[in-house]
C-alpha cells in the first residue's frame, strides 16, 4: 500500500492513542481543548498539543472560536470521511482493500467507527448486523456452488468501558 506524504502525516498524527481518543469524542459535536481535556483526564497543554497535531494533518476541522475569560478558544471538530479505515488500522484495511479491489459488483464496505451514541441507537444497529450475520450463515452454500459467489464476512462490534 502506498501512502503519499497526506496519508504519512495522518498515520503519525494517529500513532498516539490520546488522538485516536479524541477523534471519537469530537464526531457529533465541536469541542475546545478545555473540554477535550476535561473529558479525557489530560492537562490543557496536552490536549491543545495532540488538537494541533490532528488538525495539521487534516482530520479535524476548526468548528469556530469563542470568547472565553478574555481569550479565544478554538473549537474543533471531526468531520467523517476525512479518517479512512485506511488511517485507523493501516495493516488489516490495507490486505481488506487490496482483497476487495477489482471484484466484481464492487469493492463491498469497509468502515471503522468509534463514536458516542444512545442506547437505542446502539442495540438496534447491533441487532441489525447480528441479524444480516445470521442470514449471511443461513444462506451458505458449499465452496464453489453453482449461482453462488465467494465473499468475506469481518464484523466487530462492541460497547466500550467509559475512560473517565
Amino acid at each position: 500500500m502506498s501512502v503519499g506524504e497526506d496519508g504519512r502525516a495522518s498515520l503519525r498524527a494517529l500513532a498516539h492513542p490520546v488522538r485516536l481518543r479524541m477523534l471519537s469524542l469530537l464526531t457529533g459535536v465541536s469541542l475546545t481543548a478545555a473540554e477535550v481535556a476535561r473529558e479525557l483526564g489530560i492537562t490543557h497543554a496536552n490536549a491543545s498539543y495532540h488538537l494541533r497535531n490532528l488538525f495539521a494533518s487534516g482530520l479535524i476541522v476548526a468548528a469556530g472560536e469563542e470568547k472565553i475569560r478574555g481569550g479565544l478558544a478554538k473549537r474543533y471538530r471531526y468531520e467523517p470521511g476525512k479518517f479512512t479505515p485506511e488511517q485507523a488500522c493501516p495493516a488489516a484495511a490495507g490486505e481488506l482493500t487490496r482483497r476487495a479491489e477489482g471484484r466484481p459488483g464492487g469493492a463491498g464496505v469497509l468502515g471503522v467507527a468509534e463514536v458516542w451514541i444512545e442506547p437505542a441507537v446502539w442495540r438496534d444497529v447491533r441487532d441489525r448486523i447480528a441479524a444480516a450475520l445470521h442470514d449471511l450463515h443461513a444462506a451458505s452454500r458449499p465452496p464453489g456452488a453453482a449461482g453462488t459467489i465467494r465473499t468475506s464476512v469481518t464484523v466487530a462490534l462492541f460497547e466500550m468501558d467509559d475512560p473517565r
